[in-house]
């Protein structure tokens, strides 16, 4: 008879020591489920960052890009930024004015950079193969800077504006005393152009400093 009461209290002794048991158990695989969570977040983290630059700031051909802008003296993220607002590196490219490929040149501005430039046996066709438009574009905004004294924002609204609107617009403002500002400049879509470009800028040698060469 004495036996009972010592069986009967030993049993929820031992339901008790199971019970804890299984919540340790249930913690440990909890933590470890997060543990997990939180590895797999860090290991796709870059993966994911990478995806959302690619989609916001995207870059291709920068092998090229590197070249033209050593050869032509460029800043590369800035010759990156022009493609990324002409064309946002989409290849075959052409606007409803005729402008085609990467940097979006017109066949009359292109041919006169092969004039320039010695591409005696340049076709319109050329402009298709990315390493001829960039090429082609670097050596335009390279003649732009030098045109316009190194000023980026001035060689930018010629590029998107034409040199005799922007040589006007240039001379009117020192007519008046004074310079032309990206704030002073009269076509609006120029003016958000130069300012997209410039931010662009920024923007690249701060993402592909690496692939950049910066």
């Amino acid at each position: 008879m004495s036996t009972h009461p010592q069986t009967a209290t030993a049993r929820p002794r031992r339901r008790g020591a199971s019970a804890r048991r299984r919540a340790v158990r249930r913690r440990r695989l909890g933590v470890g489920a997060v543990l997990a969570v939180a590895l797999g977040v860090v290991l796709a983290w870059p993966l994911f960052h990478n995806a959302v630059r690619e989609i916001s700031l995207p870059l291709r051909h920068e092998d090229i890009i590197r070249q033209q802008a050593e050869e032509k003296g460029l800043d590369p993220a800035l010759l990156a930024a022009v493609i990324y607002a002409e064309s946002r590196f989409r290849d075959g490219r052409t606007s409803p004015a005729g402008a085609k490929g990467l940097m979006q040149l017109t066949p009359e501005t292109a041919r006169y950079i092969a004039r320039k430039s010695g591409g005696t046996a340049f076709v319109v066709d050329d402009l298709a193969t990315p390493q001829v438009n960039i090429s082609y574009g670097a050596w335009y905004l390279r003649y732009l800077l030098e045109r316009y004294g190194g000023d980026r924002a001035m060689a930018l609204a010629a590029y998107n504006a034409g040199l005799g609107n922007v040589d006007r617009w240039v001379a009117a403002a020192r007519a008046r005393g004074g310079e032309l500002t990206v704030e002073a400049i009269p076509f609006p879509e120029t003016r958000a152009y130069v300012e997209r470009v410039l931010d662009a800028r920024r923007r690249y040698r701060d993402a592909y400093a690496h692939e950049l060469g910066l």
